[in-house]
């Protein structure tokens, strides 16, 4: 009895599975739809090619709960899948590929003609009982294989292109960690491990491998040594109680994110001890109730760069529902062409992809601050479709209302 129950759960999982091959298989349809619709009427009202369809891809987004960029990648997908590969889109429909591996194959073939990519397709998606077993790698290589076979100067010359892509970015570990992740040429990237691996072979002072490589590598980009404070801005924000009196309230690193007290004591001290680094303090009002920052101290006689800051502080990430990038763009978001004024109320940070989109005919958007005092946004986008965005809280528990500003440090 006990194994019958299991054998159907075990059969549940599956069937869930194909249902979720076949759903990515529907959104795709309907994303691809939704740009040929909006391809054409946009034809119809007589915009240029080269500017239809433009922010649709943030649009599909906001839909599907995602961050921008990634609303391009499933724009991109959904075409390939509907009009260039049909064998794939079958095989996610039957549940035979999951969304992920349809990606991959999506993704091998990007650098080929239509014609080689529907051969492409033909070659590997066509029998569907060869995809059985295949992993995520297994169908990458085969369609790299396929691909390189089909063309291969276009598997070269997309190479040479991905170099233009080369990028650093960082975003949160567990434990009070963070990533900082390069993505490089390979003769880059190789030689850069290569000399930190290099300084690792030589250097015994106790330190793990891993550690004397990730110190050399601080080291060689701040010019500072690892111990030592960088002299770069780290927004550090907490309550005065949790700085001065040992209240546990979290405090917020900038970009990074909610850090525990002890912790953001803890960089405080490093910062005012060491002399090789500078600690300057600026007070940030926060709302009672709602935590909502309500203005700064400045130390700058240039008002727009002292706002700028107020707006990152205020914001910490692109403001855009879903996106969680770093803030590129300050943004107005009744534009300044329209009348919007140049405040705290209107600013916006945005990333560059976000703040671009908006640009495109029938998106608007509006800010605002709710009854607890905490900015809202709400972005609108051509469809009708409205999408809200709060700034978050500045640390500090709720105290009192007693109708007085309370100070964040």
């Amino acid at each position: 009895m006990v194994e019958e129950e299991e054998a159907a759960l075990i059969e549940r999982i599956a069937a869930l599975e194909r249902a979720k091959s076949a759903a990515a298989a529907a959104q795709a349809r309907a994303t691809a739809l939704l740009d040929e619709k909006r391809r054409a009427a946009e034809a119809a009202a007589g915009v240029p090619a080269n500017k239809r369809a433009r922010g649709l891809a943030s649009e599909v987004a906001l839909a599907r709960r995602d961050y921008p960029n990634k609303g391009g990648r499933h724009l991109g997908f959904a075409r390939a899948l509907v009009y260039e590969m049909p064998h794939t889109l079958a095989a996610l429909e039957c549940g035979a590929l999951s969304e992920w591996r349809a990606t991959l194959i999506v993704r091998e073939s990007a650098c080929l003609s239509v014609g080689d990519r529907r051969v492409l397709d033909e070659e590997l998606c066509a029998n569907l009982s060869a995809l059985d077993g295949m992993g995520d790698r297994r169908i990458e290589a085969e369609a790299k294989r396929i691909a390189y076979r089909l063309d291969p100067q276009a598997v070269v010359d997309r190479a040479a292109k991905a170099a233009s892509e080369r990028t650093v970015t960082c975003r949160p570990a567990p434990d009070m960690m963070t990533y900082v992740t390069a993505l490089l040429p390979v003769a880059a990237g190789v030689a850069v491990y290569a000399a930190l691996k290099r300084s690792a072979d030589t250097t015994v002072d106790g330190r793990s491998r891993g550690q004397v490589m990730a110190d050399t590598l601080v080291e060689r980009v701040t010019g500072c040594p690892a111990d030592a404070a960088a002299s770069v801005a780290v927004n550090l924000v907490m309550t005065d109680e949790a700085l001065l009196a040992g209240d546990p309230e979290p405090a917020v690193v900038s970009g990074y994110g909610p850090v525990p007290a002890a912790v953001g004591r803890r960089l405080v001290a490093a910062a005012v001890t060491d002399k090789r680094s500078t600690a300057t303090l600026r007070r940030l009002y926060r709302r009672p109730g709602s935590g909502a920052l309500v203005a700064m101290e400045s130390r700058s006689r240039y008002f727009p760069k002292g706002l700028a800051a107020f707006i990152d502080l205020r914001d910490q990430r692109c403001r855009t529902p879903y996106c969680d990038a770093p803030i590129r763009h300050h943004d107005h978001a009744r534009p300044r062409r329209d009348g919007g004024p140049t405040s705290a109320a209107n600013g916006l940070g945005e990333c560059e992809a976000c703040n671009y989109a908006k640009e495109a005919p029938g998106w608007d958007v509006t800010t605002g601050v709710d009854d607890s005092g905490t900015h809202t946004a709400e972005v609108t986008t051509p469809t009708g479709a409205v999408y809200r965005s709060t700034a978050p809280p500045l640390p500090g528990r709720e105290p009192p209302d007693t109708g007085e500003e309370t100070r964040a440090a």
